[in-house]
This record gives structure tokens, sequence and C-alpha cells, in this order.
């Protein structure tokens, strides 16, 4: 592949708006209504890892056995950790727990759930709070690759100190050494925690309505969505969620501005958490 040279940009919007084009018609994957400066920002740092220009992209796509599913996995994946934005979770048990647990049976949507992290930390919480028996947590994404590893719950060992710090900060008070194993350089969540939640494809652009929720997570997902898209996709949490429900968006995200906010109560404007009133 030909190594690029020395551009201020990349790839132009026009070849942008090209790529996007192939995918969706090669594999039906749509990323119209993906932000096309984040969209843009990611395709330049995965031609310089790969040492291609748009030129080799498009003929690869086109060309290339299993190099669409790889652009595509590697287009598509978020970066995540356990217990990300410690005051979210202090103030979601706070919150919405008093309400949740009037509940018989829990279900809960990690909507974007990338590698899995948010999704145990949930986990972790609501055992943290004996809500975890009954409750079952829905961890979804468009990344194969992201949900394998989230399937596993298994993660590098020296990434646990930072979360371990996250865990603290959140104001829970056990040894979050106890919610995993250490073997050699990798930490293994507890299978009581992989054994409540269900890790599979959804896909928020084109998929629909598949369960209805008390709580919907979905942090800094929407953030590389366009408007047109942000509303698709909060129309869908707002068909999945059960009177009273809570929607948790991430800290660059909210309801301001979308036609839906008249359906939904305010719980923390800091910290993004809704609850639907209609």
């Amino acid at each position: 592949m030909a190594r690029l040279g020395h551009h201020n940009e990349f790839i132009s919007f026009a070849d942008l708006n090209e790529v996007i084009y192939i995918l969706k018609k090669t594999s039906e994957f749509d990323l119209t209504g993906y932000s096309k400066s984040s969209l843009k920002r990611r395709i330049e740092r995965f031609l310089i890892i790969e040492k291609m220009d748009v030129v080799d992209l498009k003929n690869a796509i086109l060309n290339v056995e299993g190099f669409e599913n790889y652009f595509i996995q590697e287009l598509v994946v978020n970066v995540t950790e356990m217990f990300r934005d410690p005051e979210f979770f202090r103030q979601l048990k706070n919150k919405t727990f008093p309400y949740l647990e009037t509940y018989p049976q829990l279900r809960f949507w990690s909507a974007g759930c990338a590698t899995g992290e948010e999704a145990y930390s949930l986990a972790v919480l609501l055992k943290e709070n004996n809500l975890l028996n009954r409750s079952f947590i829905y961890g979804t994404d468009v990344s194969l690759k992201a949900l394998d590893t989230a399937r596993k719950g298994v993660y590098q060992l020296t990434k646990m100190k930072s979360y371990t710090d996250n865990f603290n900060r959140s104001g829970l008070t056990s040894d979050f050494s106890s919610h995993y194993t250490a073997m050699y350089d990798a930490a293994i969540i507890n299978h009581e925690y992989r054994n409540k939640i269900l890790f599979s494809t959804h896909n928020l652009v084109s998929d629909h309505v598949f369960n209805e929720f008390q709580l919907i997570l979905c942090r800094n997902v929407m953030i590389y969505f366009d408007k047109p898209l942000q509303e698709r996709v909060l129309n869908l949490f707002y068909q999945s969620l059960s009177l009273f429900g809570f929607l948790c968006l991430g800290t660059k995200e909210s309801l301001y501005g979308h036609p839906i906010k008249d359906k939904f109560k305010i719980i923390d404007s800091n910290l993004n958490i809704y609850q639907k009133i209609k």
C-alpha cells in the first residue's frame, strides 16, 4: 500500500461521501447519519496507521476479501473504561435506584457498549446495591470485534489501577479487586456479572425496538451522529423505555434542542439523566 504524503487533509469531504456510498452499496452498512467531521478524523487516522491513501482505501473495500468488514470494525469502535465519569455512577445510584428498587424485575440496556466496561460497571453497581439478582443487562454494539471482547470479560490488568480509582471515586466502598480475578497480565470479570449480561449486535442507525427497559445507558455515542440520526435514536430510546424509565446520555450530549425533550423530566442536568414521563 502507498504511504501517505504530507497533506493537511488526507481525505476530502467528496472522497468521504464516496467511501460512505461504497460501503452502503457493498455492505449495507450505512454511515450516512454519522458526523462527517468525526468520520473524517477516524478515516484519516486509519489511513495513517495502515499507510494507505484514499485511492488504496476505495480499491481495498471493493476488491480485497475481508477488508471491508475489517475497515468497518476499526471505524465504529469507541473508547470506554470502567466507571468512566465516577460522579455519574454516584448520582445514578442516588437518583434512580430508589425508584428502580420498587420493581420486581429490572431490564437495562447499555447501547453502544463497545468492549463492555460500562455494562460491567452497571452490573457491579447493581450488585453493591442488592439489585443484581433481579436485573438483566443487554449490551449492544455494531462492532463484532468489540462485542467479542465484551463477552469474554477479559481486560488488561494494567488498566485496573485507573478503573480502581474510578470505582473508589464513584462512592462504592468494597474492594474493586473482589469483582475480578487477576491471572498473569489479565483481569477476568467475575462470572456472576458475565452471567447477567447478554452482549449482541444492534445497529442504532437501522435496527428497531427489541425490548422494554427501565433504564437505558447511551453515553458518548450520539456525539458521533448528525442531528437527524440523533432524533431517530432518541425516538428509539423513548419507545424502548417503560413509563418513568430513565435515559442516561454522555456529558456532551443532552435532550436540549430535541422535540422529544418534553416527554422527559430532567433528573440531573449536569450528568444528563432523564426520566420518561409521558
